[in-house]
């Protein structure tokens, strides 16, 4: 039995620690394949297609635009089959996906995600001109590809219909080629034509209003939720036996991931927060007992860099804090919560460069027996050590910047940016109390959310 053996077959588990009202919500954990997302089935079925159409010749190029799923999917068929990949994202996917991608031998190309379908560098649009510009190349165009809800027909759908023993009243999907919920809808259309779709969006999306009013949006919005959404109807995408849909805020779907993990141990990518959100709202409005079926589409360990860190999440506004209306509320990251990297004035110049790259920052604070002494910076290390490697070893104190300027909570949000043009760090102190650094992403964070 080789890897791409394993793809489907994926478990089944009913939600029994959140609010799911008088019906039963059960979840097909499709990050169980081993590729670690439902994108498993259609890349072996549309490379499969391919060769039997002889549009795939031995060690070509397969090309296609994916927001990072599909990709790791045809990166594993690829290199299991003998294949070239170039794969092209726009540039919102998690750095998770991107690393992955290229551990896994695909070439990456990223291009914009501020630009709708049309531009030259909307990254289907994209996809499309290099594998038409490259000789013996195979665009998958998973938009548009029958092979794509042709697996779903024939593979989702009869599991999910055996797992829960042919008793299947909705089931929750959601669309970003669309071949999911599209090859659902034709199974249960057979199997089981009571069985409703309902289908989760993200709010900015323009699938939600066409299936409740029968008309897209005009123009789509933006949101952060990666892998679903769409701002155009794909070519693949049938929902004609869609008639209820909801749209998912992402603050709600990333809520709904993070209370998924704590609850039931589950640890999801943000499409399926999207796609459970919707489905505890369906759940929540049945007055008999129903039993809805929704996707874990596919593993939140490619988000802990963006749903799962408290960090990102406080900066994009999703959560939630004590506000005090001074100049506290712009430090992201708080002394008192422990959430600031510092560095003992006893400390070698290497344990301050190391701190820096393991938490991302280019300062950390200078503390001697728990009160702040100084701050050191990237530039403060390369003034130290430049010529002298040796001087790594010396202790921190001896390149760290002791003339501090610091701020009171109460001070005006203008004398930050003084501060910043003299190119130094604003550390806000109360009293003798070090409270945290504020950063120019900090301010710009803060004036983003003022302006939201």
């Amino acid at each position: 039995m080789g890897i791409l053996d394993l793809i489907g077959n994926t478990p089944l588990v009913e939600v029994t620690r959140l609010d799911t009202g008088r019906a039963r919500l059960f979840l097909k954990l499709e990050h169980q394949n081993p590729g670690g997302s439902i994108k498993d089935r259609i890349a072996l079925a549309m490379v499969a297609a391919a060769e039997k159409e002889n549009r795939l010749q031995p060690g070509g190029l397969i090309v296609e635009a994916t927001a990072g799923n599909t990709g790791l999917a045809l990166a594993l068929v690829a290199v299991q089959k003998g294949y070239r990949l170039l794969i092209v994202v726009p540039d919102k996917m998690s750095q998770e996906k991107i690393f992955h991608l290229r551990a896994m031998g695909a070439e990456v190309v990223m291009t914009r995600s501020d630009v709708t379908k049309g531009h030259p560098e909307y990254y289907q649009d994209r996809a499309a001109a290099i594998a038409r510009d490259t000789p013996g190349a195979f665009y998958v165009n998973q938009f548009a590809n029958p092979a794509n809800p042709r697996a779903h027909e024939e593979s989702t759908g009869p599991e999910i219909w055996a797992q829960m023993e042919h008793a299947v009243d909705a089931v929750v999907a959601g669309v970003g080629t669309g071949g999911t919920i599209t090859g659902l809808s034709r199974f249960f259309a057979r199997a089981s034509p009571q069985t409703e779709m309902v289908l989760a969006d993200p709010a900015g999306s323009i699938l939600a209003d066409y299936v409740n009013t029968g008309k897209p949006r005009k123009e789509a919005g933006s949101w952060l939720v990666e892998g679903i959404g769409e701002d155009f109807i794909p070519p693949v995408c049938d929902l004609s036996r869609v008639k209820k849909a909801y749209s998912i805020p992402d603050a709600e779907a990333f809520a709904v991931c993070r209370e998924l993990l704590l609850r039931e141990g589950i640890l999801a990518g943000t499409s399926s927060g999207t796609l459970i959100a919707a489905a505890l709202r369906h759940c929540r409005e049945q007055s008999p007992a129903k039993r809805v079926v929704s996707l874990v589409c596919d593993s939140g360990n490619k988000y802990l860099s963006k749903v799962y860190n408290d960090y990102w999440m406080l900066e994009q506004g999703f959560i939630k804090r004590e506000s005090y209306g001074d100049l506290r509320d712009l430090i992201s990251r708080r002394h008192k919560e422990h959430a600031v990297a510092t560095v003992d004035a006893d400390e070698t110049v290497t344990a301050a460069y190391q701190r820096m790259k393991l938490y991302d920052v280019s300062q950390v604070p200078v503390l001697k027996e728990g009160r702040i002494v100084g701050i050191i910076t990237e530039e403060d290390i390369l003034l130290e050590v430049y010529g002298n490697p040796e001087h790594f070893g010396e202790p921190v104190r001896e390149a760290m910047e002791s003339n501090l300027v610091t701020l009171s909570p109460g001070e005006p949000v203008e004398r930050l940016r003084e501060i910043f043009e003299r190119g130094m760090v604003a550390i806000v102190m109360d009293g003798d109390e070090f409270l945290g650094l504020i950063t120019r992403m900090d301010l710009l964070n803060w004036l983003r959310r003022r302006g939201a």
